[in-house]
């Protein structure tokens, strides 16, 4: 049977979805919400939710696997491999595999998007962390 997560009446938090804090360049910068993975069961993909305070930065990152975004609030200046464009709510993005990718959150207030990827890369990632 398929698992829902009720959005919560204030902001963008959903029942039963832990909120771990995102740790960016300069340390803890916001916060990270899995809303479909390993706990649902989920066999293909991933789907996240990252929230920026205004000023915050994402890491420079560089994955293996593909990306599919969808910025649901606020305004971010997006690296993209070697280009730099501004994004908004409402925006969609592709990150191919192997691209450098960062968001830099440039409004007053927060930026918030759902990312996903496939549940094998979120795996892998929770593997790492646990090892240390």
């Amino acid at each position: 049977m398929g698992i829902v997560h009720r959005r919560k009446p204030e902001g963008w938090d959903w029942e039963g979805v832990p909120v771990v804090p995102y740790t960016g360049p300069g340390g803890v910068c916001g916060s990270r919400r899995v809303l479909i993975g390993p706990r649902e069961h989920a066999r293909y993909f991933a789907l996240r939710y990252f929230e920026l305070p205004p000023g915050c930065r994402s890491s420079l990152d560089l994955h293996p696997h593909d990306h599919g975004v969808v910025v649901l609030q606020g305004r971010a200046r997006a690296r993209l491999g070697s280009e730099i464009v501004e994004v908004q709510a409402g925006d969609v993005l592709y990150i191919p595999p192997m691209e450098l990718h960062q968001f830099e959150n440039i409004g007053e207030e927060p930026f918030g998007f759902l990312c996903v990827i496939p549940n094998k890369a979120l795996l892998q990632r929770k593997q790492l962390e646990e090892t240390g």
